[in-house]
């Protein structure tokens, strides 16, 4: 009756027992009547083909696109089309890690190549293989300063961090023995004043700041290396990695660790994942580095050669000597980001991250213009900016939604934080300022 289910009655019963229940209906007694599923299911019968690419075509029709003005550590980026013919090849296409140097030498190489690139453009000594996403990457930054702090086990958090990471970082320290301290932020910005107060009492590990921060701004961290240094404590830079085209980077600030999400790299936003995280460092940490890292040298035959130089996790040495259990991922997604910086180029990802820039500016110009919009903080910022609204907040999301505009990500405080990248043409902008001009009533 049930071809295709792999466990047997006997396995039923076993795996009932090791639940301490009798039945199926035993094991479910605690879901409520009132949300359980009674009826049969919507399942079509069988089709060809044809009929099911009609079907699940039919289907997607239904998705309402918007034209995304959101940000807030997720960016709609232009992603070249070879990309995916690229990655859906059956050598890349595949969850198992690389191990074997003498049958992984085309994914150790391009791993080899990721590290490369990632260390340059975040101006930084070393790069990992790849981490899950920017908040577990910053999270295991946070155990490194631990770890090199030897017995200072706290770590100062500037109040200017996504809030999303600033939760995982919570989460990672409650079993780790660490302790987690805000730095409280200013007019927008990291307090450098209460980040030395802090730091002159002792016992700090590590200071985490955020580049640019979560609402846009591009924090100053003069001095910050500085102050941390003196008082043994790493300094920590979390980064939007496409930004870092042009921007001031963690190496150039003094930075001995540089982390964040590659997603703005070209990975669609696709609802949340999968994304990569990335992980730089100073060559003394190296040691103390999560994950792997591959190498180059030369074979027997002096042929050049690539091989997982450092993998200093449980799976490879003994538990207690580990730096971290995060898994390995299977750097599919590294290759994604390897492939577009190589297709873009240096100048690619410079004139990308100009044109963002000058959208977002052009845009807040517009919206300030209008006498109705003010920014939260006059401070300097990339593509990314926040704004208060003295009108219906509500009607204007409605108006822009109903209109085919994703507006930006409304905050707690009810402004709105708006981003916009190379995508967004002076023809969406536009048009997203009649939305806002119609919600006002001035249309």
């Amino acid at each position: 009756m049930y071809k295709y289910f792999p466990h047997t009655e006997d396995d039923l019963r076993d795996m009932l027992a090791k639940a301490n229940a009798d039945s199926l209906d035993a094991l479910y007694a605690q879901i409520p009547e009132g949300i359980r599923f009674k009826g049969d299911y919507q399942l079509p019968s069988e089709m060809s083909e044809l009929e099911v690419r009609q079907l699940f075509e039919k289907l997607g029709s239904q998705n309402y696109q918007l034209t995304c003005f959101a940000g807030y550590g997720v960016y709609d980026h232009y992603m070249p089309s070879v990309i995916p013919s690229l990655l859906q090849r059956s050598e890349f296409l595949t969850s198992y890690t690389p191990y074997q140097a003498e049958i992984s030498q085309g994914t150790l190489h391009y791993i080899f190549e990721y590290q490369s690139m990632m260390a340059e453009l975040t101006g930084m000594d070393i790069s990992n293989a790849s981490m899950y996403d920017g908040t577990t990457a910053c999270a295991e930054a946070m155990m490194m300063a631990v770890a090199a702090g030897k017995k200072q086990n706290k770590v100062l958090v500037s109040d200017t961090l996504y809030p999303d990471t600033r939760k995982v970082l919570d989460t990672y320290a409650l079993h780790q023995g660490i302790e987690l301290e805000t730095i409280a932020e200013k007019d927008g910005v990291t307090d450098i004043d209460d980040l030395k107060s802090r730091l002159a009492q002792g016992g700090v590990a590590g200071v985490i700041v955020q580049q640019p921060n979560a609402v846009g701004i591009v924090e100053d961290y003069t001095g910050f290396a500085e102050a941390c240094h003196e008082q043994k404590a790493l300094f920590i830079m979390d980064s939007v990695a496409a930004d870092l085209a042009v921007l001031k980077t963690p190496g150039e600030w003094g930075a001995d660790i540089a982390v964040g999400d590659g997603q703005s790299l070209g990975i669609p936003m696709q609802w949340g994942g999968p994304y990569v995280g990335y992980m730089c460092c100073t060559e003394k940490l190296i040691r103390k580095m999560p994950g792997r890292i591959v190498g180059m040298t030369r074979d027997s035959r002096d042929q050049r050669a690539f091989v997982l130089t450092l993998q200093a996790r449980e799976q490879h040495i003994r538990r207690q000597k580990a730096t971290s259990n995060i898994c390995s991922n299977q750097s599919l997604m590294a290759l994604f980001v390897t492939i577009y910086m190589s297709l873009m180029g240096k100048q690619g990802l410079k004139e990308a991250a100009e044109l963002s820039y000058a959208g977002a500016h052009y845009l807040c110009d517009k919206l300030l213009a209008t006498g109705r919009f003010s920014l939260v903080y006059d401070k300097p910022f990339f593509n990314e900016f926040l704004v208060r609204y003295d009108g219906d907040m509500d009607k204007l999301f409605s108006t822009c939604v109903m209109n085919r505009i994703f507006p930006g990500i409304r905050m707690t405080d009810g402004s709105l934080l708006i981003a916009v990248t190379e995508k967004r043409t002076k023809e969406e902008i536009d048009y997203f300022l009649d939305m806002i001009g119609l919600s006002d009533g001035v249309n």
